[in-house]
This record gives structure tokens, C-alpha cells and sequence, in this order.
């Protein structure tokens, strides 16, 4: 079966020639990239414009350039005799596809393009052929690519300018499925195409909202649907490929989240991952012809209280892996279907990425994990011995990683009798009390988790900071009714766990709670900006990238196809009772309450939070005469993924916390004059 993802994002996280990729739309020549003063380009990097940013000390940049070298192997499939990896990784600039053939073998790579590639798979029975997507500038305007590894050239298979997701193929080879904005430019339909001519591929679905593929039936007559509508609220549906017909499976009443779908080889049953009929997910087997089901059907880990994450089957259909969230960390387990068995497996301590078994094959398993001190690579789990083998070992920028430090996880209450779950990095080496960086996640339906950050190492080993890594109300993880607590209005409750964590910062010995700065990227960032906004005198420091600095206006200018399901999350900002809290709770309308020092950043081509959240929250702020740092990348998008761009960006966030937290014992590392 295909490799399944963790996340129903990353997830996010896609070769062709660089003038075969669709271009996005560009700004007017005249016009010019950003509306804030002063900003100019970066000597010899013209794409990375910056204001107010000092120049980075040479000593500092010399010792971040070795934890910016760290790279990863991602999985991205496996040929059906389980004989080649492909994967994605970086030996340049950006990720790009490569091929590994035997455990710690070479990568070999495919592709070399400027644009990063983060989405692939092999053609079902021909692995010389490649399907991929691939965006422009980080604008997530994704394109299917079709790569003939025989010559080594790319063929742009969609329309070159719609927004496209998900990679999924028949067993049989004869079909590939991915959804697509092209009707109109707002709704996901699912396109599907015949391999042998990709170009003709047709609509499956032509309904309002998004719609994602998922697993074909091993004869390829039906596919597996998804309806997002939200995070919390997913249907199942199954589509007769030849006709079209649509049945939904789930039922019609209620609403859950769907994290993952397979169907059994006989086709008359599938197993579904969905926390519709408990707190969390949890793994349960439909019968197709008993659908909709009126009562729930038995749970197939009842005995587990995490979150199911994802699943994958084995090509005789006799064993199901099935992977947990155990308070941040990964378990494996394999699922005897007949019996019903669940068998836990030894793994590395971390997080799983994509895993899935090779289609013609049921004795092993592929996967791909981080842990807090070692980057994603992959290995192959033997089902007979349940030994692993590592096929891939993925550099560090040739640093010691035992001197990496290992998260705490530590709780603390919130206000409503909430608990906050986090990760306390301390460094090892503490003289007296110690500055404090507080990272929050994205999403908001994210979830921090211990896979290795080479950007919180940094902090703790080079700098002598702790790092406090919370997930606060709203988090993935930790079940359905965590999750919904700051949805739309109640938002305004969550901005509580700010303080809380605040306070748990001042009940510990090590920490010193007049020094804490705090970073977040997306969701993350507009979390900076609340932290900065609402508790302005525990905070000396805020980085806000690609944050959310008006919730309002943030809705009224995200791209068209995402609106609604952001939405679901914020609440609908039409509504004149939900405009007012979220005009309360939007650090755009409180400037004159930030005292912390702020470092703004952004990518020019993001769909998501736009430009002008990052610039107007710049231009308020320095109207009331605070200074404030503001990069802005031209070829990015939400986030940074060309590694040029990268590593400036993350050197003058170093020397930004530096300068406002100062060292340990408030010493000098060196790094400012």
C-alpha cells in the first residue's frame, strides 16, 4: 500500500526544469515588494530584504553555519519489491528527490532544481517513473510533474497555475489521483488521471469545499474520499471510479476528524481512524455494506487513550501498523487483523514521519523518525524478527549530537483548571539563573513534539538559554475536547496558558523569569505578538514569523481556497459578536502595550498569512517610535525553505535574542560587541 503521512498536514508540506514550473502571479514591475521604509536587499542576497536589522557578527555566523548544515532523509515511498527508497533531502539549497537501494546506501539524487520537492512517489509498477509536486516561491501554488528517470526530464502534468495536493495511485498502476482548485479557484475537487496519459485527467468531485483522494481498491474500480471540512470534522466517502457515484460512509449525523483511511484487498471493508466516536482517535473497521453505521462500531484500540496517527496495511491485508501519539512521542504497534492482536514494537524514542509497507510485500515495514537529538532518516522494520535497520544517516553538521540536550515534559495548570503540556530544554552548563526562549506552535491545531531542532539546540548548548516548547489549549494530541477549547471566540480563553506558562517560568530555581523572550511561526506567531501584546512586562524579546497580526483582516485576505476552513477554526469574522472578540484579542489594535523588542518575518509569496499581517503590525509599531527588525524573503512563501534565506534569517534571530536576553549570569558568548 501507499506510505501514509502522520499528519492530515505537515501536513505541508513537491522535478522538472525551472522554466517548465508554473509561475505565480507577479507584482507589477513599478510596484514596489514591501510597503515598510528603509527596507533594502542584503548584500549579495537581493531576494532578502531587511530593515533595521544590524549586519551578523562573523563569530556568530561561523558557529550557526555547522547546526545549519543538519539535514533530513524524509521518506517518501518505496518501489514495490522494497528495493529502492526514495526520498527527500537536501545536499544544496533545497530538498530534492533521491533514490537509497540498500541500507546506508548512497543517495542518489534526481533532481536539481532551485525550488524545494517535498511530495513524491513512484510510478506503482515502474519505478523509473517518478509523480511529484512542486510549487514556485514558496507560494504552495502545487503542480504535478511526472519525471522519467530514464532521461532524467520533467513533464508538468496540470494546469500551471491552480493550487494542487495529495499524490495517490491505483495498485494496478493504471490511475493517479490528486486534488486540484481549477474549477474555480475556491473549492478542492479530486482529479483523476490514467497514468499512461496523465494529461486527461478528469473531476471525480465538483462540490463546494475540499476534497481529498485516499486509497484505491486493489482492482483501482473505487476510491477512498475525504471531505475536510475542518480538523474536527471530516467525512469518509467512496467514489466507483468508472461512474463517479459517490456513497458517503461515515455518518451524516455528528461530525469527526479522519486521520487516515485504508481499504481491506477484498475491498468490502475499510479501516478508518477518527475520534467521531470517543475523545481520541481510534482505529475502527467498517463494514462497507453495513454503512452508514448506526450505533459506533467496535474500537480496535480501546486499550490505548492516545491518539491513533496514522495506519498502514500489508499487501496480504494480514497486518496493520499503527502508529500513536503517547504524549508527543511515537509508538508503533502491529495490529494482527484476524485476531485483533495490537503488538507493540521497539523504536527509537521520537517522532514518526510517512511509513507504509512496499506494495508487493507484507514482511516489512518502512518508516521514517526523528528523535530530539538525531534528524528524520529512515529504516526498515522486519515484521519476522521486529529488529530495524537504518538505511539512512543524515548529517549534523559534523557536531557532537550527545552534547544535544533532551526535553523535560512538564505540566502546569491554566486558569479553568486547564493543563499545559511542554518541553523544558535546560542547558547543561547553568551558572545561576538562565534566559528563557518560549516557542509556541503553529496551526493552531499543531502540536509540539521532541524531534530534533537543531535552532533549540543551538539556544541551549551554544547560547546557555532554556528552551519552554508549551502546547496550550487548541493542541493536537491530547484529544478532541483539548483541541476544541479555543475555538472561534473562546480564543480569547486561551490567551490564559500565555500566563501560565509565564508563571510556571517564575516557579522554577533554574529559570530566570525577568529574561524570557518568545517565538512562534503562523499561529505561532500571532501567539508572539498576543504574548508581546497582553503581558508587556514579562516579555523582553517577541520573533513573530509569518505570524497573524489581526485575526479579522487575516481572514478577509488569505487565499480564497482556505477561508472557510480557517473559519471553522476562528470563527467567521462576518458575524458582528465574533468581529468583536477577535478585534479584542488582535495585537494590531493594542500597539501601544508592547514593550518587548520585536523581530518581524516574512515571506513575500505566502497564500497563507499574507505580507501585509507582518507589515502593518511593523509600520504600528514604529509609529509609536519602537524600533523593530523586519526581514522579508521575495522567493518564500509561509516559511523559509531555500537554505540561503534560512540560515541569514535564523543567524539574525540568534543575535536578535542575544542582544535582548543577554547570556547566563549575564556573561557574553561572544557573539555581540
Amino acid at each position: 500500500m501507499t506510505l501514509r503521512t502522520l499528519t492530515p498536514l505537515l501536513v505541508s508540506l513537491l522535478t522538472g526544469t525551472p522554466e517548465a514550473l508554473a509561475q505565480p502571479a507577479q507584482k507589477p514591475a513599478a510596484q514596489s515588494p514591501s510597503t515598510v521604509q528603509g527596507i533594502a536587499p542584503l548584500p549579495g542576497q537581493p531576494n532578502l530584504l531587511a530593515s533595521g536589522v544590524p549586519e551578523i557578527p562573523p563569530e556568530l555566523r561561523k558557529r550557526v553555519l555547522q547546526y545549519l548544515e543538519a539535514r533530513s532523509a524524509n521518506l517518501m515511498d518505496v518501489s514495490r519489491d522494497g528495493k529502492q527508497v526514495l526520498i527527500s533531502t537536501r545536499f544544496a539549497d533545497t530538498n530534492q528527490l533521491h533514490v537509497v537501494e540498500q541500507p546506508m546506501g548512497a543517495r542518489f539524487q534526481l533532481t536539481f532544481t532551485p525550488e524545494p520537492i517535498n511530495t513524491a512517489s513512484f510510478h506503482p509498477n515502474d519505478p523509473n517513473t517518478v509523480f511529484f509536486m512542486q510549487d514556485v516561491g514558496g507560494g504552495e501554488f502545487f503542480q504535478v510533474y511526472r519525471l522519467d528517470r530514464r532521461n532524467g526530464r520533467s513533464e508538468l502534468l496540470t494546469d500551471g497555475k491552480s493550487r494542487h495536493e495529495v499524490l495517490s495511485s491505483s495498485e494496478d498502476g493504471r490511475w493517479l489521483a490528486y486534488s486540484g482548485t481549477g474549477r474555480n479557484g475556491k473549492d478542492t475537487d479530486v482529479y483523476l488521471a490514467p497514468t499512461e496519459n496523465p494529461k486527461q485527467a478528469r473531476r471525480l468531485t465538483e462540490s463546494e469545499g475540499t476534497w481529498y483522494p485516499g486509497d484505491f481498491s486493489r482492482d483501482g474500480s473505487r476510491l477512498l474520499i475525504t471531505q475536510y471540512r475542518a480538523a474536527d470534522d471530516s467525512d469518509l466517502h467512496v467514489v466507483d471510479v468508472k461512474t463517479g457515484e459517490r456513497r458517503q460512509l461515515t455518518p451524516k449525523e455528528g461530525k469527526g476528524s479522519l486521520d487516515g483511511a485504508v481499504l481491506t484487498p477484498d475491498g468490502k471493508s475499510a479501516y478508518v481512524v477518527t475520534d467521531r466516536y470517543s475523545d481520541f482517535s481510534e482505529l475502527y473497521k467498517l463494514e462497507l455494506d453495513k454503512v452508514p453505521y448506526t450505533s459506533a462500531p467496535p474500537s480496535l484500540t480501546k486499550s490505548i487513550r492516545w491518539n491513533v496517527e496514522g495506519i498502514a496495511l500489508s499487501d496480504d491485508g494480514k497486518t496493520l501498523a499503527v502508529n500513536t501519539n503517547e504524549d508527543g512521542y511515537s509508538r508503533l504497534y502491529l495490529l494482527d487483523t484476524k485476531r485483533g492482536s495490537l503488538t507493540p514494537v521497539e523504536l527509537p524514542r521520537g517522532v514518526m514521519a510517512r511509513f507504509g509497507f512496499p506494495r508487493g510485500r507484507s514482511d516489512v515495514l518502512f518508516y521514517g523518525i526523528s528523535t530530539s537529538k538525531s534528524p528524520v532518516d529512515v529504516y526498515l522494520l522486519d515484521l519476522r524478527t521486529k529488529k530495524s535497520t537504518r538505511w539512512t544517516r543524515s548529517e549534523v553538521g559534523g557536531l557532537d549530537t550527545d552534547t544535544f540536550v533532551e526535553p523535560e515534559l512538564v505540566r502546569y495548570k491554566s486558569k479553568d483548571g486547564v493543563e499545559v503540556p511542554a518541553f523544558l530544554y535546560l542547558p547543561r552548563e547553568r551558572k545561576g539563573k538562565v534566559p528563557v526562549v518560549t516557542i509556541f506552535h503553529g496551526g493552531p491545531e499543531g502540536q509540539s513534539r521532541p524531534y530534533l531542532s537543531t535552532f533549540t539546540q543551538y539556544l541551549a548548548v551554544e547560547m546557555g538559554m532554556a528552551v519552554l516548547v508549551p502546547n496550550v489549549r487548541g493542541s493536537d494530541g491530547y484529544g478532541k475536547a483539548f483541541r476544541a477549547m479555543d475555538d472561534g471566540v473562546k480564543r480569547e480563553q486561551s490567551l490564559a496558558d500565555i500566563g501560565a506558562t509565564l508563571d510556571y517560568i517564575a516557579s522554577r530555581s533554574e529559570l530566570d523569569a525577568s529574561r524570557v523572550g518568545v517565538y512562534g511561526g503562523s499561529y505561532g506567531g500571532y501567539m508572539v505578538l498576543a504574548s508581546a501584546t497582553f503581558f508587556p512586562e514579562r516579555f523582553k524579546a517577541a520573533v513573530d514569523v509569518v505570524g497573524i497580526s489581526s485575526l479579522p483582516t487575516f481572514l478577509q485576505n488569505t487565499q480564497a481556497y482556505r477561508r472557510d476552513l480557517r473559519r471553522a477554526e476562528y470563527g467567521d469574522e462576518r458575524d458582528p459578536e465574533v468581529r468583536k472578540v477577535q478585534e479584542r484579542i488582535s495585537p494590531l489594535n493594542s500597539v501601544e502595550r508592547i514593550k518587548a523588542a520585536l523581530f518581524v518575518q516574512q515571506g513575500a509569496n505566502d497564500p497563507r498569512v499574507p505580507q501585509s499581517e507582518a507589515e502593518q503590525i511593523v509600520k504600528a509599531v514604529r509609529a509609536r517610535g519602537a524600533d523593530v527588525w523586519y526581514m522579508l524573503a521575495l522567493d518564500e512563501g509561509h516559511g523559509f525553505g531555500k537554505k540561503p534565506n534560512k540560515d541569514t534569517i535564523t543567524m539574525a534571530t540568534f543575535l536578535f535574542l542575544e542582544k535582548h536576553l543577554g547570556s547566563p549570569a549575564g556573561t557574553s558568548t561572544g557573539s555581540i560587541k
